[in-house]
């Protein structure tokens, strides 16, 4: 049997959790309310806040339950929910707080939530990092990707770009993943990510700088939209051949990106953008 991620075999672990040796994803081949049997134990699963997002099942029902035979990691009980690893902030089992490595073989109750998880509960015991600068982006976000660099926020963004490829960027550059393919999300490499919930690239770029704390971070007009590189201010006579005669006349500041040589002046494009930018930081404060 393939895995339906990454096309290699499959583990299978437990009677209703398969495991992918190769990626990791964690799959259910069996209903969620099952009979146990001999040698069996059930694990309750409560999602909390937007987690049940992920669990396709009807409005305001967050409780799942899972009946095994052998034990399995915490990660791949939740990822058999449909709820990627890199969306959980906190995991309480039996009333104290786990780590996705933590074997369940027993009975147990589970409480996961969200990013951020109450500050009341565990503090020290939160699983996600929110304070990052770096990303890259999957192939379906370049709107989102385009807002967030021009707000200053570094995003590595190739539209053709495989999945492999994008494992790849996001650990030798030590970058979160913003995607919205789940099951790339689930990848074991995968230590820091994000699923934009809304399909509207303004939402999503709010989503993203209140969920990485990004907001005293914003610099707009300080990156080339075309491929991220910080851009350098030069003197205009530098770039006055490149110029429309008009845009000679009429301005005076430019800056160039020292990657693709992009000049960028504020014309009559400006505004526009502007009102995309004030648009954005009012939704965020």
């Amino acid at each position: 049997m393939a895995c339906d991620f990454c096309g290699l075999a499959r583990n299978e672990r437990a009677d209703s959790i398969i495991v992918c040796h190769t990626c990791g994803l964690a799959m259910v081949t069996s209903p969620d309310l099952q009979t146990g049997g001999e040698g069996t134990f059930t694990i309750t699963l409560t999602f909390h806040a937007d987690l049940v997002l992920f669990l396709k099942r009807e409005k305001g029902n967050c409780l799942v339950r899972r009946v095994l035979s052998h034990k399995a990691s915490v990660k791949d009980v939740i990822e058999s929910c449909g709820v990627p690893h890199p969306e959980v902030d906190l995991i309480v089992v039996n009333g104290e707080p786990v780590d996705f490595s933590f074997q369940l073989n027993a009975n147990a109750a589970l409480e996961i939530y969200p990013i951020p998880a109450p500050s009341e509960l565990f503090s020290n015991d939160h699983l996600q990092a929110r304070d990052v600068l770096a990303f890259v982006a999957d192939g379906h976000l370049g709107k989102l990707t385009q807002n967030l660099r021009l707000l200053g926020i570094d995003v590595d963004y190739r539209p053709d770009a495989r999945d492999s490829e994008l494992l790849v960027t996001m650990v030798r550059e030590r970058r979160a993943l913003l995607t919205r393919d789940r099951r790339l999300l689930m990848h074991r490499v995968v230590q820091t990510g994000y699923y934009p919930r809304s399909q509207h690239s303004i939402e999503q770029t709010v989503e993203v700088i209140k969920r990485f704390n990004l907001t005293e971070k914003l610099a707009p007009f300080q990156r080339c939209l075309r491929c991220n590189e910080p851009l350098n201010p030069v003197p205009k006579e530098t770039v006055l051949e490149k110029l429309e005669p008009l845009t000679r006349l009429y301005y005076h500041d430019f800056r160039r990106c020292p990657k693709c040589g992009q000049i960028y002046w504020r014309g009559s494009h400006f505004k526009r953008l502007q009102k995309r930018v004030e648009t954005i930081i009012g939704l965020v404060v």
